[in-house]
């Protein structure tokens, strides 16, 4: 199912807004991207899928607030270099996605979160990030610790889930993440609110000096 690419809106629905949420989806082949995508939009766990690049919707009503998931599942094996701008501009958050049982996979996230740190400040773009795969711990090469303290030093939220095995984990970090995008905008209009305060009062002490 491929859908129409949207833009960030916010968009009055009655009294109650409702909030538009691009979610952007990377990490190497075969980690689980598109399974954790469609777990969350189906409840359902299909293993495997071709190398289909979509982007899907779903409304969720979250607290009484009705949210709108656009969900960009980048195409698997795409290489850093193949990440557009156009993809990196138009999320609001992203997931990070690697499985816990291939080392290199874990590599391709630490070098993922460098190009995006390089093109987006970490306070514009939330970010989590999820070791799947948890059902085959018993094959385990990241442990959870490397994968927490990943997140850490980058400001980055972090979740191990199994997109096999439960819907709930998968649910709680697209959950999680939109809240992220709400507290990043709410902090990013305070801050140009701030800004325009300290603008006008400039201006006018400006105006005094001329005077």
């Amino acid at each position: 199912m491929v859908v129409e690419v949207k833009g960030r809106s916010e968009v009055m629905e009655g009294n109650q807004q409702r909030v538009d949420a691009n979610i952007l989806l990377l990490g190497a082949h075969n980690v689980g991207k598109s399974a954790l995508t469609v777990r969350f939009l189906t409840r359902r766990f299909i293993g495997e899928y071709g190398d289909i690049e979509s982007v899907y919707s779903r409304v969720d009503r979250i607290d009484g607030q009705e949210i709108c998931f656009n969900i960009w599942d980048s195409q698997d094996g795409q290489t850093l270099s193949s990440l557009s701008d156009k993809q990196l501009q138009w999320a609001d958050g992203m997931i990070l996605v690697y499985s816990i049982c291939d080392r290199g996979s874990f590599d391709v996230v630490q070098q993922q979160l460098q190009q995006i740190r390089r093109h987006r400040k970490p306070s514009s773009v939330p970010i989590i990030i999820v070791g799947n795969k948890r059902d085959l711990r018993r094959h385990r090469s990241v442990s959870s610790e490397e994968g927490r303290l990943l997140a850490m030093s980058q400001r980055c939220g972090f979740f191990e889930v199994s997109a096999a095995e439960t819907y709930h984990g998968v649910l709680l970090v697209f959950h999680g993440l939109v809240e992220l995008v709400k507290e990043s905008r709410a902090l990013r209009k305070a801050t140009a609110g701030v800004r325009g305060i300290v603008r006008s009062v400039s201006a006018v002490f400006s105006k005094k000096r001329n005077d």
